[in-house]
């Protein structure tokens, strides 16, 4: 594998490897990109491979492809959609992802035209629209067609859609000395951040499925069959450029955006000039902190030389411009204001703060929340609402708030405080504290199941895939379920029928989002979760400390439903005997069980409505005892991962397998891995096992090992 290979250490045949492998991937995000407006990879992943192909160009130019990537721009135009060939071919820009590359720019620039560093040289600045690129033809001041980007030199023809966005001029304005006969206008299609809002509420109710960001949602907009569509998705437009002109009509940038708008196009109120590198970026500093206020998504800000004589003599490299470069934002950084902190209860009760964000793209993806962690995390970083904010999203990390662009602002209110009761049942908030001394982090609510959010959480849980995994039951049901007043406890879930019947509300078939055949399959799955495994039911009461693990061992160790809780019944005794501290003993004996998870077991059983519900649950679940785990089995005493997508069971399934023959299941791969089980999909974990020499099954092999 040479893809994570240093480019100094890669030999001859590795950089002709690599350069193909990474031909591959980008012609494969291209397509995804711009054919099917439904990226793979994130701006950040993308632009890293295309530095690299770059980068290994530049020490084994004689390796550079015939069908080089730093060569193309764009796809091929998709199937539905006729050609329309560009005058003169619409081109990339090249990037800057720091100052340094910034000032690297100008530099070139400066050399290539024989400047001085003293002689005057204007760049012009404007924000980098985050939408589709756009071609528009006009003649004798009439739109005549309209093409998207494309391949550079032919793209696809949406002149139909492209008639019904307000913001493109079907015919141009001003006196007719002013624009060329002929000439290609060029901008950026883009959407709104209230019209995506708008968009993906009703995608959610009529499809249920919804845009990523407003790019994807601008490109699938106006690449429509159907020109209806396009005009309610209430796009926009910016004009920033042109191609092909029968003449010459500015002798700047600065003059040719003025003249844009002179003929009814919209162009950016941010577009500025400017003398210095340190202006420039004085100008990106400040666009950055109005990225989340503009109304708009953008990704970094574009810098053109202003002389248009200039432009020309410096011309164009193999796919960009030389007199022009984009200064992205950080892939997955970006900043927006803070609105509001509310409190998120979950199903143990713990309170945390949630930051409610000005909508924002960070990393390909719109970021409205934020977690905030806990009230010392946010004291740490003095976050207040109405603050300007920096956020951090890596890969599938929930998104962080990691600093304050603006604490020394007059109108700023008091510092945030935590509050001390429960928002949704007033019960006492607390930070526990341990044995040591030690105090919580996190502030608890003490109401327990009188909580309704913590009942509402606890039923999500035991429904889940985690728990008993009552197939159609997701969290919208049990939501709805709650909502209606149907299930407001665990049995309730297996009466569901016999109350929705005593509530006075129609038969299940009849809500809304069911049917005869739903509301079959849904009753069917309940009745065949009557017989749960022990594990797997306790695992569903969402008891703090008592997860996945703690509930396996206890199930092994135990195997007995009725004398596991017939021993924390005796260690919940009060007051306290020597069969109470007998009883505790066991519970905390077992290796990987800690005090912690004895601690929550004896206040649940002490808690009188937990105490009842569970005898309720009782009465409705034959919980099946469990099997003594193997001793001899092939994968007794051994640790196994289990990675990539299983085809013959489900990850579950496997691990309670492994567990069930006495191995130890683990989620990473280390120096003590035994075996490695990996399905297809498999990634990291799959490439450290094979470093580190550990062996590999197959779900196939792994079925055969263990029969």
């Amino acid at each position: 594998m040479t893809s994570d290979a240093a480019i100094e250490a890669l030999s001859e045949a590795d950089a002709r490897a690599e350069l193909a492998r990474l031909a591959t991937e980008i012609n494969l995000a291209d397509a995804a990109y711009y054919q099917r407006d439904d990226p793979h990879l994130t701006d950040a992943e993308y632009d890293a491979l295309r530095q690299r192909n770059l980068a290994i160009e530049a020490v084994f130019p004689h390796l550079k492809r015939k069908d080089s990537p730093s060569d193309k721009v764009g796809a091929p135009v998709a199937e539905g959609f006729s050609k329309l060939q560009h005058r003169v071919p619409m081109l990339s820009l090249d990037n800057a992802f720091s100052p340094s590359d910034v000032y690297e720019f100008v530099a070139r620039v400066r050399r290539f035209l024989n400047l001085k560093d003293d002689a005057e040289l204007k760049l012009t600045s404007d924000p980098k629209i985050d939408g589709l690129s756009l071609n528009l033809l006009y003649v004798d001041g009439d739109l005549r067609r309209a093409a998207t980007r494309g391949d550079r030199d032919y793209g696809e023809d949406v002149t139909a859609n492209v008639m019904t966005i307000p913001d493109v001029p079907k015919r141009l304005s001003y006196s007719s000395n002013s624009w060329p006969t002929e000439i290609e206008v060029r901008g950026e299609v883009y959407m709104p951040s209230d019209a995506f809002a708008a968009l993906n509420q009703r995608e959610a109710i009529d499809s249920g499925r919804t845009f990523a960001n407003p790019r994807n949602a601008a490109a699938g907009s106006l690449r429509q069959l159907d020109p209806s569509v396009t005009e309610s998705r209430s796009l926009g437009f910016f004009a920033y450029m042109w191609g092909y002109k029968s003449r010459d009509f500015a002798e700047t940038q600065t003059e040719a955006n003025s003249a844009l708008s002179c003929w009814g196009f919209q162009t950016n109120p941010l577009f500025r000039t400017h003398d210095s590198v340190e202006s420039l970026l004085e100008a990106y500093a400040e666009i950055e902190r109005q990225r989340a206020t503009l109304g708009y998504d953008i990704d970094g800000v574009v810098y053109k030389v202003d002389r248009l004589d200039w432009q020309a003599r410096l011309g164009f490299a193999s796919r960009a411009p030389r007199w022009a470069i984009a200064h992205k934002f950080p892939a997955e950084v970006a900043t927006t204001l803070l609105e509001d902190i509310d409190i998120q209860v979950g199903r143990t009760g713990s309170l945390t703060p949630v930051a409610r964000l000005t909508p924002v793209t960070v990393g390909g993806v719109v970021v409205s929340n934020a977690t905030l962690h806990n009230e010392d995390e946010i004291a740490r970083k003095d976050i207040r609402p109405g603050d300007t904010v920096t956020v951090q999203r890596a890969g599938d990390v929930i998104p962080q708030i990691t600093g304050v662009l603006d604490p020394d602002r007059k109108d700023r209110p008091a510092p945030w405080v935590m509050p001390e009761t429960c928002p949704v049942c007033a019960s006492p908030a607390i930070r526990e504290v341990d044995d040591k001394g030690v105090e919580d982090v996190r502030r608890r609510c003490t109401g327990g199941l009188i909580c309704a959010a913590q009942t509402v959480e606890r039923l999500k849980h035991f429904v889940s895939r985690q728990a008993l995994d009552i197939d159609g039951l997701g969290t919208k049901q049990v939501a709805l379920f709650h909502e209606r007043g149907v299930v407001a406890s665990f049995p309730d879930i297996f009466q569901l029928d016999a109350r929705i019947e005593a509530a006075g509300l129609p038969p299940l078939s009849e809500w809304e989002g069911f049917g005869e055949t739903s509301a079959a399959k849904l009753y069917s799955a309940i009745e065949a979760r009557r017989r749960s495994g022990f594990a797997a039911v306790l695992r569903g009461l969402g008891i703090r400390h008592v997860g996945r693990t703690v509930s396996g061992l206890y199930e092994r160790h135990f195997l007995s439903w009725s004398r596991f809780w017939e021993t924390v019944a005796r260690a919940a005794a009060e007051p306290e005997t020597e069969d109470a501290e007998a009883a505790r003993a066991e519970l905390a004996a077992i290796d990987g069980v800690g005090n912690a998870a004895v601690d929550a077991l004896v206040s649940f059983y002490r808690d009188p409505v937990s105490a009842a519900m569970l005898t309720a649950l009782d009465a409705e679940l034959d919980v099946l005892d469990g099997e003594a785990a193997s001793d001899d089995s092939p994968v007794s005493g051994k640790t196994i991962v289990f990675t990539g997508k299983l085809e013959k069971m489900t990850r579950d399934e496997a691990k309670a397998r492994a567990t069930m023959l006495g191995a130890k299941v683990s989620g990473s791969v280390s120096a003590k891995t035994d075996i490695l089980v990996a399905g297809p999909g498999a990634g990291s974990k799959l490439k450290k096992a094979e470093t580190l020499g550990i062996k590999t099954l197959t779900e196939d092999e792994w079925l055969e090992l263990v029969g």
